[in-house]
């Protein structure tokens, strides 16, 4: 299935910024924000989006490093690697969860976005995720590796929607510790959901990475659209 992709700029209070369109090939559907893991809105986050868009979604991709880097396009060596920590060390969160807001009004206000919104991110991205689900931003959320939600657990009393994470059960970053503490905090709240993935590591959804896990990664995106489509 085709899909129509392009970027578009969405103005701010203190200036604008891009983000990448991408619409189902019939025109219309539920609306995704799509949110970037600390490498920009790279070859595979653009993918991500038309790969959603396939699915049936009008997905829109907010740049959050527009401040400091504007499009920036990174990928996965160490020089890479640096550049991409220090962009999200020195991103201010609050101002890109207000970006997140004008992305998803946005994302509304299109004749393309049918429905309802849901905020689907990765690492960096998936927090922001749960951020924005728990802000009333969105309707719903997906949370991949979504690193640091274990330390913003205050948060949950907040989580008024549908709600799914994915962790690798060998990532280095997010310990076992943690997803126990995030499934622990759930444990009442049946709108969300959890999965871990025998044997994925860090980042398994990306196929540009070391880490990429192919069963792990086409599980959790099967498990991301029966959600999606039960939830929206």
């Amino acid at each position: 299935m085709s899909v129509t992709t392009k970027w578009i700029e969405i103005a701010s209070a203190d200036g604008g910024f891009g983000a990448y369109l991408a619409v189902p090939h019939v025109g219309k559907g539920p609306g995704i924000v799509l949110i970037q893991e600390i490498f920009g809105v790279n070859e595979h986050i653009r993918a991500v989006a038309e790969q959603y868009a396939a699915d049936g979604y009008t997905v829109l991709v907010p740049d959050l490093f527009w401040r400091s880097a504007p499009r920036i396009e990174l990928g996965y060596a160490d020089a890479d690697w640096k550049t991409a920590v220090g962009l999200m060390h020195a991103l201010d969160a609050d101002k890109a969860l207000s970006d997140i807001a004008l992305t998803t009004a946005t994302l509304r206000a299109l004749p393309g976005a049918d429905g309802k919104i849901a905020a689907l991110g990765y690492c960096m991205g998936g927090l922001f995720a749960y951020r924005a689900l728990a802000a009333g931003l969105v309707d719903t959320a997906v949370a991949y590796y979504g690193g640091g939600i274990q330390n913003q657990l205050a948060l949950a009393e907040r989580i008024k929607g549908p709600l799914l994470m994915h962790f690798g059960a060998e990532d280095a970053h997010i310990s076992a510790a943690a997803v126990q503490a995030i499934a622990e905090r759930f444990e009442d709240n049946a709108e969300v959901e959890i999965h871990v993935y025998p044997g994925a590591g860090h980042g398994f959804n990306c196929n540009h990475r070391s880490s990429y896990h192919q069963r792990a990664a086409a599980e959790a995106h099967g498990n991301s659209l029966t959600f999606l489509a039960d939830s929206m």
